[in-house]
C-alpha cells in the first residue's frame, strides 16, 4: 500500500484572512486559493496546511462538527513548527496577531518550544528540531 501524509485542513471563518495571518507570522506562502474565497493552501514545507470555510466545512459534515473558537479552550491538536530561532519566530508571530498560550521552555531532552493559538484559536507549537540520539 502507498499512503502518505499530504495536508492537514483547518475550518475557519475567513480563509483569505487567516491565509495573510500565516504569510506575516510565518512567511509560508499562497500555494492556491479558490475564487470563491471557501479553500486555500499554504506552503509550509513537506506537508500542506489547508483552510477551508465554515460552510464548507458544514456541507462536508451532515452532523456538523466543533468550530475553533479563540475565546474557548483549544482543542487538543496542534500544527507544530521547527526553526532553530524560537523566540524570534514567537515574536513575529505574536506581532501578527498569534495568542501566546505557553512561553519558550526547554524540555529534559533539550528542545526548546513554546507555544500560541492563531487567529481561530488553533494550537501552534514552535519548536526546535529534536536531536537524534547516534
Amino acid at each position: 500500500m502507498d499512503i502518505q501524509y499530504a495536508y492537514t485542513i483547518l475550518y475557519v471563518s475567513d480563509v483569505p484572512r487567516t491565509m495573510k495571518f500565516y504569510k506575516k507570522a510565518f512567511e509560508f506562502e499562497q500555494k492556491f486559493l479558490t475564487p470563491e474565497n471557501d479553500y486555500g493552501e499554504i506552503i509550509s514545507g513537506t506537508t500542506t496546511i489547508a483552510f477551508a470555510n465554515i460552510e464548507l466545512g458544514n456541507s462536508n459534515f451532515k452532523k456538523g462538527f466543533t468550530e475553533s473558537k479563540l475565546n474557548e479552550k483549544p482543542f487538543g491538536i496542534e500544527l507544530a513548527f521547527t526553526t532553530s530561532e524560537v523566540e524570534k519566530v514567537m515574536e513575529s508571530a505574536i506581532k501578527s496577531g498569534a495568542e501566546l498560550l505557553e512561553e519558550t521552555v526547554t524540555k529534559p531532552w533539550g528542545q526548546k518550544v513554546g507555544y500560541l493559538r492563531d487567529l481561530n484559536g488553533f494550537i501552534i507549537e514552535i519548536c526546535t528540531p529534536i536531536q537524534s540520539a547516534e
